[in-house]
């Protein structure tokens, strides 16, 4: 068998290849990242191959790419190479080195592959995210032209109904009423696509049941279990909830030294849309009587809002924890 280590880039990968018995068949070669030529090197080989990538955000075509060629891949966990980020040199080609050598003795961390319906469910979700923020963006600079122009807002909401018939009939200066209609049909048009990816959503989170489950938890609707959910991926892969909640990046960073234990502010390692998704849902369940609510405000008297929002989320990590590994609907 081959071991093959990949360090990517975006226009390029330096690739090497060592055997079963460590000897260095090819040795930092760089490789266009164009699928024709990467395929032609890997049935160049003439062997068996194992390949392995660090983790990153814009890699997953490749090991697309690799598994609809039947080729065996890995992600391993950058923060976790220690050989790799720890190294006071750094190459493409000392990199795909180490990769390669740490492949063939299995010593990779691997970091988590999600599968394609995994992916696509990402994808989808953080669309409408990107959506809702240029939304969001529209609208703060429509009320910055009305400021810049004096102009009244007399509505509490401004995109309501009656709010766009009156942004519709101002009378401004012909640059301000082109840039406004333009602002407005933007405006519309992100509504409109809006609306059709949430349709694809409603569609998803109908056909999951363990999405369902999810939104038995307290604050957790449809959007935010389908987050959840994409982002967990296989609940099995955390052996304690605890795990799911240092993968969220919500509990305390710790620094010993000389015995002392000190715990400072959560550590925010691992899913940034996962930690996301828990304190957006602790803020509803905050808002609703209950526990939950209790809870918080119990906290916030003591700790203050942030902290008391964040332990809410960490709660909720665990109610998700419990839903998923025992497949049974939260307690509210």
């Amino acid at each position: 068998m081959l071991h093959v280590g990949m360090d990517m880039h975006k226009r390029f990968s330096v690739v090497t290849v060592i055997d079963d018995e460590g000897k260095e068949v090819v040795v930092g070669q760089k490789l266009e990242n164009q699928e024709a030529d990467l395929l032609a090197f890997f049935k160049g080989l003439d062997e068996e191959v194992r390949v392995v990538l660090e983790a990153g955000p814009n890699l997953m075509w490749m090991c697309d790419l690799l598994d609809d060629c039947g080729i065996d891949n890995l992600l391993c966990h950058p923060s976790k190479t220690k050989a790799i980020t720890a190294a006071r040199i750094k190459t493409g080609k000392l990199d795909s080195k180490i990769l390669s050598h740490l492949l063939r003795a299995d010593f990779i961390p691997e970091a988590y592959k999600p599968d394609a319906g995994t992916k696509a469910t990402r994808e989808l979700l953080r669309y409408r995210a990107f959506l809702m923020r240029e939304r969001t963006r529209t609208k703060n600079a429509i009320h910055a032209l009305l400021t810049r122009g004096n102009i009244p807002n007399p509505y509490s909401d401004l995109f309501g109904k009656a709010g766009l018939s009156y942004l519709e009939g101002l009378r401004l200066l012909a640059v301000r009423r082109a840039a406004l209609d333009g602002y407005l049909s933007l405006l519309s048009r992100l509504g409109e696509e809006i609306a059709a990816a949430e349709q694809r959503v409603r569609g998803k989170f109908k056909n999951s049941p363990q999405a369902r489950l999810l939104s038995t938890i307290p604050g957790v609707g449809p959007l935010l279990s389908l987050t959840i959910l994409s982002e967990i991926g296989e609940i099995s892969r955390f052996g304690a909830a605890r795990q799911l909640s240092s993968y969220a990046g919500l509990v305390p960073s710790t620094s010993q030294s000389g015995g002392v234990t000190r715990h400072g502010r959560i550590t925010r390692q691992g899913s940034r849309w996962l930690r996301w998704a828990l304190v957006e849902a602790a803020i509803h369940a905050a808002s609703r009587p209950g526990p939950l609510r209790d809870f918080h405000l119990k906290l916030k008297k003591s700790k203050g809002n942030e902290v008391a929002r964040v332990a809410v989320a960490r709660k909720l990590s665990t109610y998700a924890s419990i839903c998923l590994s025992r497949k049974r609907a939260s307690m509210r």
